[in-house]
């Protein structure tokens, strides 16, 4: 049984293939096409993802897209004729709506010399986030939580999964929004671009939480846990706000009303203005309004449910702040986040809605013997590819005046690797397959030594060139995660933030941040052996089982084939490239 499943005309597209119950191949589009976030039908990631099975469109029984035009209609219908939102917004809406329903055309218009002859299945939106979650965990039974922007009406679900099966029995609707109010709060303090909301996680503990009182008049949260918006201080509801979504970055116009939110914070920041400690403090302040909020559906459900275990998916489960406080501030004992928590993960989730139901049986306790423990599913280079691409790059390569050595011996390789990060070199590590998800998780990966102090500097100015708020990640070795952090829990994606032990700190400055916290990746021996073997080396020399890890980008999608690591290397200051057995050294 072959499932390709797709999230669609939206942020992030993307692909990914089940195969018999077991997820075989997954990207995201914007790795082939070099756009971040890009919007639209992925071609190229359903190519991949075919050509990586040896399968063609014909082969593929069933494709499962994360989205349901049928769902929620009455709902929609009653809003409209309560709220009478402008009339270029509703048809911009049902445009929307009518090129999901022809989603088929689509398809077969990308794939002209290839027969569809696989059935389609529409999946709701939030279905498809929790199933990204529970039906990839490990879990018999859990409470099921996604929390996002909208997805077909609605901006949170929950429910119980229990086997192959997730009942929905809550939601939250449209215009009522996490999502919405945070990216509202990153817009108003001037970061204008799509998925900017990390940024405004990364400043709040600059800040402090001022403007509490402020933020409770944006967001209500409710007797039962649930949350509200203010409406009179949001646009979305009723106004035509700017979307773009086709074949492209995709673009949010203003969310907000200005006059009203400018009365509560005084005047927005502008894109590209000083940061002030007011915008700081706006920031620690939504922070601290969505934890409220989140925590306080957290506590609900879990009365509601009695269960201990928790998955948790959509785009507001990438705040990892958050995250990291689940078993500080809520009942859940265990905790599963997927690699790609966000729309991009719905093609996972949809696919595995399909399989289970068809191979399953939804409702049975029967369940097909995968647990995605690591997000290791994209596109991997042949020692063969990159021996051709060095060779046919070697003028470039001298031109800079770089060595190129190969590397018989793994251990050797990873030494020398160790070595060259202990002497404070920036160090571009491309091995393997290419994750899944937004996080580099040590196979395209840009590494640093954490001890040093200045670390974060020198990655901003040889290569990365960004805020200088935002922190860099420890990727640590999992057995020794008690001993570095307050906490001690799995996580392989890199989707938590804990505190790094007070004792600990002084050790690792570059991954520590401002707060103490550090967003830490677990980094499994069985999941990822030679990613593991180097931290393993990097500790003989340093006693430190972490090293710095950040994505192997400059300002565009994360690498994903040779050629592109070996474009950045040479392009910025970074001063080594390994590429699996290869390194070249400047």
């Amino acid at each position: 049984m072959m499932i390709l499943g797709l999230n669609a005309f939206h942020g992030d597209s993307s692909a990914a293939l089940v195969k018999d119950g077991k997820l075989v191949a997954a990207a995201e589009e914007e790795r082939f096409r070099r756009i971040k976030h890009w919007s639209g039908l992925p071609t190229e990631a359903m190519k991949w993802c075919l050509a990586d099975a040896g399968v063609r469109l014909s082969d593929v029984d069933h494709i499962a897209i994360n989205r349901n035009p049928r769902v929620n209609r009455l709902r929609r219908a009653l809003y409209v004729l309560r709220r009478r939102p402008s009339l270029r917004l509703i048809f911009k809406r049902l445009a929307n709506i009518r090129r999901a329903a022809s989603f088929e055309d689509s398809v077969q218009a990308a794939f002209p010399s290839e027969t569809l002859r696989a059935q389609v299945h529409h999946v709701e939106h939030h279905l498809a986030h929790l199933a990204s979650a529970f039906l990839v965990s490990d879990f018999d039974e859990a409470v099921c939580l996604s929390i996002d922007g909208f997805g077909d009406f609605a901006s949170s679900a929950w429910g119980m999964g229990q086997g192959n099966d997730i009942q929905i029995d809550g939601r939250v609707y449209f215009p009522h929004s996490l999502g919405i109010f945070y990216s509202v709060i990153t817009q108003f303090i001037g970061f204008p671009h799509f998925g900017d909301e990390y940024k405004v996680m990364g400043l709040a503990p600059y800040g402090e939480p001022k403007y509490m009182k402020e933020m409770r008049e944006l967001v209500h949260i409710q007797p039962n846990g649930s949350f509200k918006l203010n409406l009179n201080y949001f646009r979305h509801h009723n106004e035509d706000v700017h979307y773009t979504w086709d074949n492209c970055a995709p673009e949010v116009g203003t969310l907000y009303k200005r006059e009203p939110m400018e009365s509560l914070f005084g005047p927005q920041r502008e894109k590209g203005a000083p940061l002030e400690q007011k915008h700081r403090d706006i920031a620690r302040s939504a922070q601290g309004m969505y934890e409220e909020a989140f925590f306080a559906l957290l506590q609900s459900l879990h009365s509601k449910y009695k269960c201990n275990n928790l998955a948790f998916a959509g785009g507001c489960a990438m705040n990892s702040v958050a995250n990291g406080k689940v078993y500080l501030h809520s009942p859940f004992k265990r905790l599963y986040l997927p690699a790609s928590a966000g729309d991009a993960g719905g093609a996972i989730g949809a696919a595995f809605v399909v399989s289970r139901q068809i191979e399953g049986g939804a409702g049975t306790s029967a369940r097909p013997p995968y647990v995605m423990d690591h997000a290791y599913l994209g596109p991997r280079a042949s020692e063969d590819e990159i021996q051709n691409l060095l060779a046919a790059r070697a003028a470039d390569i001298e031109a800079e005046k770089c060595t190129v050595r190969r590397f018989d011996d793994e251990g050797q390789l990873c030494q020398a690797t160790a070595t060259a990060i202990t002497e404070g070199k920036v160090i571009g590590w491309f091995q393997g397959r290419m994750e899944w998800g937004p996080r580099a998780l040590g196979n395209r990966s840009i590494l640093g030594d954490p001890r040093r102090a200045d670390m974060k500097d020198i990655l901003n100015l040889k290569i990365k060139r960004r805020e200088s708020f935002r922190p860099f990640a420890p990727s640590i070795l999992r057995e020794c995660v008690s001993e570095w952090f307050e906490q001690d829990d799995d996580v392989p994606f890199m989707m938590e933030v804990f505190q790094v032990r007070p004792e600990k700190r002084a050790q690792v400055p570059a991954t520590t941040h401002v707060d103490g916290s550090g967003r830490l990746q677990t980094v499994h021996k069985e999941t990822n052996p030679r990613y593991h073997r180097l931290i393993e080396a990097y500790r003989e020399i340093t006693g430190v089982p972490i090293v710095l890890n950040t994505s192997f980008n400059e300002n565009e999608p994360v690498v994903c084939k040779p050629q592109e690591a070996l474009d950045c290397f040479l392009r910025t200051k970074m001063d080594v490239l390994v590429l699996n057995d290869w390194i070249v050294t400047r």
